[in-house]
């Protein structure tokens, strides 16, 4: 009877069991981040399929200043806000401004030529396929409520994938067949068969994928990680600190995203370069005339950034103007803030970054499919498969094996299916309260409510 109790067979019932209730909790969600994940591998192929009159430049590859181009959508559409403009990744593309309505309306995008500042026409992002799929993988369309969900179905497929591996992992006489399909199997058994090596060949890129992801997550990655490294000097570079304007804004406040590593980044004081006709309650205005723009363009291209820059349009007094480069190998990113005679504040390169913020960066390019090209898109794309694959499967044998309107969870008895011993599971909920805390205080709170019923069954038994 002891070799009843070796560690594979004592973990046994309790990996089957989370593995179980884990996958039932996180099967919605990592379809869902399966599915829209893929759609935004391709975001650019999509747009360019479905959008080629907005995507592309009819005027050829002519390049017109920053400037002109803004002057051009606020002529278009005079009673709104231009807050930002993207300069063409590559000669043939056309320019995106982003507007904000005067009467509070959705904001839009607009896409200019840039050979001769035509505006070609408008979109809301979120209207579209590659906005719509962005917007559900990040946060389900519901705000931070949906981002800590994700971010808690992300976690707990960590675990999914623990207990799944401990599940697969050969012993006695099945260590020949690990990584064989058993063509003898039927039914539920060659369902259970595709479940098991799907899961067996992609479990790394599965936890690659989580995570890389899990940076950008509103718990684990703004409120643990970033601030965590940043504190530590491994995030954006230590001496931002002595450039900010004191207003505690920053460069994702300004231009609605930012690399990673800057997120929260403060913005330098801009103490020059103001509009000596515009005041607000005694304080100038940046000025943001077509002619500032141009400076600012100008000196962006001195840096040799003469296109493929995100440049922000400040709006508040002391604001910067603030451009960066978001090429698809993280190496070649640049941070420039400027004023509106074009005297460049502050600059931040990839080399300036800390370790973890780099680390980071490294795994969102290769997350999103960027670094390697089409290559890194085909991986990931078939990592996105894989998932859908198991959550398919693993649906399929849980339906086929529950009695009608069961649950029909994992058992629990028996010599060969003991339960883990408590410091193992004591274990599991320090690392995971240390590493993702979200899902450790989630586990608190079901070994909690599991106590707290196993106790209500031992009183109704022996009340009965």
């Amino acid at each position: 009877m002891a070799a009843d109790r070796r560690p594979a067979a004592t973990g046994y019932a309790t990996a089957w069991r989370w593995h179980f209730y884990a996958g039932l909790f996180t099967a919605p969600f990592l379809l869902m981040l399966a599915v829209t994940g893929a759609i935004y591998l391709f975001n650019d192929e999509l747009n360019d399929r479905l959008y080629p009159q907005l995507r592309f430049a009819p005027g050829g590859d002519r390049i017109l200043p920053a400037g002109d181009l803004v002057a051009a959508v606020r002529d278009h559409y005079p009673d709104a806000t231009v807050t930002r403009i993207d300069m063409p990744v590559t000669p043939g593309r056309t320019a995106m401004a982003f507007v904000t309505p005067a009467a509070g309306g959705e904001p839009f995008r607009a896409f200019i030529d840039p050979a001769d500042a035509t505006v070609l026409g408008d979109l809301i992002y979120s209207h579209t396929l590659v906005g719509f799929a962005d917007r559900m993988h990040g946060s389900l369309l519901l705000g931070e409520g949906g981002d800590a969900l994700v971010e808690l179905a992300a976690s707990w497929a960590l675990v999914l994938v623990a207990s799944g591996l401990w599940l697969w992992w050969p012993r006695g006489r099945r260590k020949g067949r690990a990584f064989r399909f058993d063509r003898r199997r039927r039914g539920r058994g060659r369902w259970r068969e595709v479940h098991r090596l799907v899961g067996a060949y992609t479990a790394v890129m599965i936890v690659f994928l989580i995570v890389t992801g899990l940076p950008w997550a509103g718990f684990w990655g703004d409120r643990v990680l970033a601030p965590a490294s940043n504190a530590l000097g491994l995030g954006y570079p230590p001496e931002l600190r002595h450039h900010g304007g004191g207003d505690g804004k920053t460069l994702l406040d300004t231009l609605g995203e930012a690399p990673w590593a800057l997120l929260q980044a403060p913005l330098p004081d801009n103490g020059a370069g103001a509009d000596p006709h515009a005041h607000h309650h005694g304080g100038a205005l940046p000025d943001t005339r077509p002619a500032a723009i141009n400076r600012v363009h100008r000196a962006l291209a001195e840096r040799g950034l003469a296109y493929g820059y995100r440049l922000s349009i400040p709006a508040g007094a002391g604001e910067p103007y603030s451009a960066y480069t978001y090429p698809a190998r993280p190496q070649g990113q640049r941070t420039l803030h400027l004023d509106g005679e074009g005297k460049v504040l502050l600059e931040v390169g990839f080399d300036d970054y800390g370790a973890v913020a780099k680390a980071v960066e490294y795994g969102v390019a290769l997350h999103m499919g960027n670094y390697f090209g089409g290559i890194n898109q085909g991986l990931m794309l078939l990592t996105c498969v894989a998932i859908v694959a198991l959550v398919i499967t693993g649906v399929v044998m849980w339906w086929r094996r529950r009695p009608p309107g069961g649950l029909a969870p994992p058992p629990g008895g028996g010599p060969e299916r003991a339960p883990l011993p408590r410091r193992y599971l004591l274990a599991l909920l320090i690392t995971l309260l240390a590493l993702l805390p979200l899902a450790g205080a989630s586990l608190a709170v079901i070994l909690a409510l599991d106590a707290l019923w196993r106790r209500v069954q031992r009183a109704l038994a022996s009340a009965g």
